[in-house]
């Protein structure tokens, strides 16, 4: 394990998103890949290291609601390798930081252990990008990018690195600069490389709506299209609040010479919790090359 780092993030939503101790944690995380709208099964430890890029669409609602939708993302990556480095985009829900707020140093703690972040490749990210800034309190009460690094633990151990990005201002040009910059960063430390959007889909809609509405966000993502995302989300009302990660996530995948994406999984907190009223929409999406 890497020796201890100056900074340390510390968990913001452990016992409320997840479990706060270890055991309750690993549970729980087992509990979302057996679920039945999970994949129904745990994933194998990965032992050869990752070939190429693949990037997903994962969930951060609690996991009681969404760990079952998130666990698809984490199954099939499980299958693609062991990568040396974990680039994770949320959107900002605090408004505290930058536009685009990526933490460059130190490491996270969860119940799970420490994960150490990529310092040259932050750095580089925000040397070669317009809009990204080295920014540590944007991330200390964020859960966006939190709630995705258990799942990886799961499966990696300590064996990857992170980049934590938050990004407040969700805009094309901004998903741009910020696909631009870690396609650079990437090419020049070298690094191989998985992207994670943290996203999720319609906020407190009846069930079938958000099925409906997000359907239309759901086959821009599988098309590759980051300009017709975001006519998605406006035109028809979609509350999604990770449409920049995502964008961001598409334009990589075209990029690295993806043809499409797949919907791993499409489920509301309907589907996991039984209360069908008021939901949020849920989606597990794969973006390889």
């Amino acid at each position: 394990m890497a020796a201890e780092s100056r900074i340390t993030r510390y968990p913001a939503v452990a016992g409320m998103f997840y479990e706060a101790d270890e055991k309750g944690l690993r549970q729980q995380i087992e509990w979302s890949f057996k679920h039945p709208v999970g994949p129904g099964k745990l994933p194998e430890k990965p032992v050869h290291p990752l070939h190429g890029f693949v990037g997903y669409v994962s969930p951060h609602a609690g996991y009681l609601y969404s760990g079952p939708v998130a666990a698809h993302s984490y199954y099939k990556l499980s299958q693609k390798g062991v990568p040396e480095t974990i680039v994770i985009a949320g959107p900002n829900h605090t408004g505290l930081g930058s536009m685009v707020s990526v933490m460059v140093e130190g490491s996270w703690m969860t119940p799970l252990g420490r994960v150490e972040i990529d310092s040259e490749f932050a750095e580089a990210l925000v040397k070669h990008s317009r809009y990204a800034d080295p920014d540590t309190r944007a991330h200390i009460h964020e859960h966006s990018v939190e709630v995705q690094i258990p799942f990886l633990q799961y499966i990696y151990g300590d064996s990857f690195r992170i980049v934590p990005i938050v990004m407040l201002t969700q805009m094309l040009r901004t998903s741009e600069d910020l696909a631009s910059a870690i396609i650079r960063a990437a090419d020049e430390t070298g690094r191989k490389m998985v992207f994670i959007a943290s996203s999720d889909f319609s906020h407190y809609v009846p069930h079938s709506e958000a099925y409906r509405r997000d359907k239309h966000a759901i086959d821009a993502i599988i098309r590759l299209d980051a300009p017709g995302l975001f006519e998605a989300v406006e035109k028809y009302e979609i509350s999604m609040c990770g449409p920049g990660p995502v964008a961001t996530l598409i334009l990589l995948a075209k990029h690295y010479g993806g043809a499409g994406a797949t919907l791993l999984k499409y489920a509301t907190s309907g589907d996991t919790s039984g209360d069908k009223g008021m939901v949020v929409g849920y989606a597990s999406i794969e973006a390889p090359a």
